[in-house]
């Protein structure tokens, strides 16, 4: 089988020959069964249809004319991923980078951060102080909200404003129905331990049902320990932490056209390291004490009565976000005390209209206001005396985000013609004791198109464009202190960053059989990037601010396969490659991830099923001068690895045990850009009981 292909001979291990012989084996093998199938008109298992919402459009993903990818809760529930980044690595194209344990970084076609815009429900996760570059605040999402995610790769500005340069990654989280028959209650408890103490979890959840209400809650206990590594790393210490999530989410029928959707959710972690920190960089401690996320919104579902107004959501949120952040160097008396604090106040209508059968219109309005709260303290430890400094941000700062879109999607005959635009405006108001005021009000227009063509009903060609933007936040005109290895310092004036994305691409699906591949270019124009200010140091640290300073562009493909065989075994292939180049400096682009891929089997029959997974990445020495300077990041660049992992369970009645083996081989390594090791040889068993 598979596995023979890719352990028959150690050379398989070190290099993608391997993938490639399985990548091609099974597209060949897909379209023989797919021929033997439709002679004998006896259909196997049908290939789930993969439904996406997140372009405010419901549809399937072979009609929609970009890149798309979907994974729901049963793929959650088989691999027991830790992290929702770590979850979200299973989607191709998505590179996870890891400054800490706590932490977790996806990047969509080589770009992350500020760049790429996460959503919770459909509601902007991204905020005035989400950081350039990689960072942390995807892991505040508590795993076992989610019921599917939703990614949507190389566009998405016109349909969520700024940030959506590389795309979008909607988490959508779980939500009671109503019963259809008398009320119901019901509970679920899961208990998870993984070798080495590095991971005890439980998790508790309920929910109550009625025709026309549903409620349900969770809470989730978490004890991280210290990471350990593959072969010649072992315990990586410290980096373990703790952490406290808990959600609740409610539904009501106000009328037979009317629901509300009441939700919340907060996740508090507690005394999370920043590993290489500690290791490179001379600190006796360097820690995030409390990372906390508050979540609450309110959606109104309004089903119209005429095809001009045919349906209708109106949304209101709140989200808090509080970090503080303690350090101090060895040797030193001086404890340095951070506590940021953000609240996003959001405001979003959406009204869907049906011109006529083959064409829907969705128009909208998006309102985002963030009030950011930042403060110092330089505590001496040995006289407990405190000195009260500027903080990282500039206190009492504000960030007002004002839109207007209109998205449209046609279908005539063979073809499927789909458009928008947006117009986005910014106010950014900046009251600083180190710099000078700042006060800007930045615009954004963004259009896009694209056009699907069916040549049979499993075959899909298209093509799409679109232009994106990323406003300046406060991150970049205020931030004052040590980010990573430098000293930044406030500017006062930057305009938008600009994307340019070019994408075409072949869909194939059929009964048994998946296909998805894009080659796409992107453009990038004004980035805003850190610039060395010569021969000025701070601490220690080189001086750094940022400027409107650079262009460059992003290349690649991305290739994915899906072939059922029989009735009850799935084999998967996909791999991604992005090739980045900053044309203004004439080096590559940082932190560009490497060719990867993956190589999966899932084999399910009644209560039992097995899942494999061999995950490759190959190494990235194209480096710019800023990953070179990357303390993270080896002298000549991130070597190759290989993991392979597998996983089981079996149900009972109302009990499922699942287990797994993770990184069989004790492979040492860790992603491009990482600040800590992967994984290394380890053993995970979870026990769940429904109730």
């Amino acid at each position: 089988m598979v596995f023979t292909i890719i352990t028959k001979n150690r050379y398989c291990l070190t290099t993608f020959y391997c993938f490639i012989k399985a990548l091609i084996f099974i597209i060949v093998f897909s379209f023989y069964a797919n021929k033997s199938t439709a002679q004998a008109q006896v259909p196997i298992t049908a290939m789930d249809s993969v439904i996406i919402t997140s372009m405010r459009l419901n549809d399937e993903d072979i009609n929609i004319p970009y890149s798309v990818s979907k994974i729901d809760a049963s793929y959650f529930n088989k691999v027991n991923s830790r992290s929702t980044p770590e979850l979200l690595s299973a989607v191709n194209g998505l590179f996870i980078q890891k400054t800490n344990h706590g932490g977790g970084s996806p990047f969509i076609r080589g770009l992350t951060g500020n760049q790429t815009l996460v959503l919770v429900d459909g509601i902007r996760l991204n905020n005035a102080i989400f950081r350039y570059g990689p960072n942390q605040y995807t892991n505040t999402i508590d795993p076992f909200t989610i019921d599917n995610i939703e990614v949507v790769k190389g566009t998405g500005s016109v349909q969520y404003g700024s940030d959506a340069i590389g795309g979008i990654i909607n988490i959508i989280t779980g939500k009671p129905m109503f019963s259809t028959d008398k009320a119901n209650t019901s509970g679920n408890a899961i208990a998870r331990y993984v070798t080495g103490g590095m991971e005890k979890t439980l998790r508790l959840s309920g929910k109550h049902l009625t025709q026309k209400s549903g409620i349900q809650t969770g809470l989730s206990l978490r004890n991280f320990g210290d990471l350990i590594g593959g072969d010649t790393t072992n315990k990586q210490a410290p980096s373990g932490y703790k952490e406290m999530a808990f959600d609740m989410k409610a539904v009501f029928a106000l009328t037979n056209k009317a629901v509300l959707q009441l939700a919340h959710q907060q996740v508090i972690q507690f005394n999370v390291p920043v590993y290489h920190k500690i290791v490179l960089e001379n600190f006796q401690s360097n820690k995030t004490d409390r990372q906390k996320r508050f979540f609450d919104y309110a959606k109104l579902e309004i089903a119209g009565s005429s095809n001009l107004l045919k349906q209708l959501d109106v949304t209101l949120s709140l989200q808090q976000g509080k970090e503080q952040r303690s350090s101090i160097k060895n040797g030193s008396n001086i404890k340095l005390l951070e506590e940021d604090n953000i609240t996003t106040a959001g405001f979003t209508v959406n009204a869907q209209s049906q011109i006529n059968k083959n064409y829907t219109v969705n128009t909208g309005v998006e309102i985002y206001h963030d009030w950011v709260k930042s403060t110092r303290a330089d505590l001496n430890i040995l006289t407990t005396s405190a000195i009260t400094k500027r903080g990282l941000y500039p206190n009492n700062s504000r960030y007002g985000n004002l839109s207007f879109y209109s998205l449209h999607n046609i279908k005539v005959k063979n073809f499927v013609l789909n458009g928008g635009l947006r117009l986005n405006s910014f106010a950014i108001s900046i009251k600083d004791t180190f710099a000078e005021e700042v006060k800007l009000t930045p615009a954004a227009f963004v259009v896009n198109g694209g056009v699907l063509f069916s040549i049979s009903k499993a075959h899909n060609l298209y093509a799409n464009f679109s232009t994106g933007f990323r406003a300046p936040n406060i991150d970049d005109l205020g931030t004052l202190g040590i980010v990573d290895f430098r000293y930044e310092i406030p500017t006062a004036n930057l305009a938008p960053e600009k994307s340019a994305n070019f994408e075409v691409g072949y869909k194939f699906k059929t009964n048994t059989t998946r296909l998805n591949v894009a080659l796409f270019y992107m453009q990038l124009y004004n980035i805003i990037i850190r610039n060395k200010i010569p021969n000025e140091f701070i601490s220690g640290y080189q001086v750094y601010s940022k400027q409107n300073a650079e262009n460059a562009f992003i290349k690649g493909f991305e290739a994915e396969v899906q072939q059922l065989i029989g009735k009850f075994l799935k084999v998967a292939a996909a791999t991604a490659y992005a090739y980045g180049n900053n044309t203004s400096r004439q080096e590559p682009l940082r932190r560009v991830p490497p060719l990867n891929a993956r190589l999966m089997t899932s084999y399910s029959k009644k209560k039992f099923f097995i899942n494999t997974e061999f995950i490759i990445a190959a190494k990235q020495d194209r480096l710019a001068q800023g990953d070179i300077d990357d303390n993270r990041i080896l002298k000549g660049g991130t070597p190759a690895w290989q993991v392979f992992n597998i996983y089981g369970g079996y149900q009972i009645a109302n009990f499922q045990l699942n287990v797994g083996f993770q990184n069989i081989t004790n492979e040492d390594y860790r992603t491009h850009g990482s600040g800590i090791n992967a994984i290394g040889r380890s053993f995970i068993i979870s026990a769940a009981i429904n109730l």
